[in-house]
């Protein structure tokens, strides 16, 4: 019985991950900025608009692959 919940569990998980590798690829919704990825040559530009948007709600996700 825990075999069966483990398989499934790791086939929820990589479906998981194939949905938000192939299916998310980048798309954001009509009128939001796209999505930045960091690096060290635009961590200032990112830290400007973040400090820019005082009144509305911000968000900064931080995904490690580790």
């Amino acid at each position: 019985m825990t075999r069966k919940y483990i398989l499934i569990a790791a086939f929820a998980v990589a479906a998981f991950g194939f949905l938000i590798y192939y299916g998310a690829g980048g798309r954001v919704p009509s009128g939001q900025p796209p999505v930045e990825k960091l690096t060290p040559q635009n961590v200032a530009v990112i830290k400007d608009a973040f400090n820019a948007a005082k009144g509305d709600v911000r968000l900064l996700l931080l995904l490690s692959p580790t």
